[in-house]
């Protein structure tokens, strides 16, 4: 069973292993990139528990803590934000959790923060992020072309985004 829950201090250990593991962060945030110390890790790690512009939560299955998703840079005026997801422990990758996390963070978006319109960038060579997207209702917007820089080489991202109309829950 998949549960989200807030970020908390005790959470903190399972990020210094994921983050410096190449291939858990390939495709995820490019401050993940940058950072090759606990203590970088440490200070991001307090600032998102902190941050009220995001809506931070630790993914967890069957009470196990396998990574953190949710929605940054809410803007509620345009009442809008920016949906991101992390699975950093690599056994649970291809088991749709990914899908399911989407889906519960959209309608927590639109139900609860009272979003009209969440975008998020998932990269062209993540196949698995962008069909997971898809399954969760995200319609391709467009396309940054060489906006990132992975494994000596520039790859496309792709700009998706779902309308709380065109949702269906």
């Amino acid at each position: 069973m998949i549960t989200l829950k807030p970020l908390s201090p005790e959470n903190l250990p399972s990020f210094y292993k994921w983050i410096k593991d190449e291939e858990a962060i390939i495709y995820s945030l490019s401050v993940f990139q940058g950072m090759k110390t606990d203590q970088q890790i440490e200070d991001w790690y307090a600032q998102a528990i902190k941050d009220k512009r995001n809506s931070n939560h630790g993914i967890f299955v069957d009470g196990v803590f396998v990574g953190y998703a949710g929605i940054s840079g809410i803007s509620n005026i345009n009442k809008s934000g920016e949906y991101f997801i992390f699975i950093g422990d690599k056994s649970y990758w291809g088991k749709g959790i990914g899908t399911q996390v989407t889906q519960k963070i959209v309608k927590m978006g639109f139900e609860e923060l009272g979003l009209n319109r969440i975008m998020l960038t998932v990269s062209v060579p993540n196949v698995a992020g962008v069909k997971a997207y898809e399954r969760a209702g995200f319609i391709l917007e467009g396309r940054y072309r060489e906006a990132a820089f992975r494994n000596g080489g520039y790859h496309d991202k792709l700009v998706m985004s779902v309308l709380k109309s065109e949702w269906k829950p």
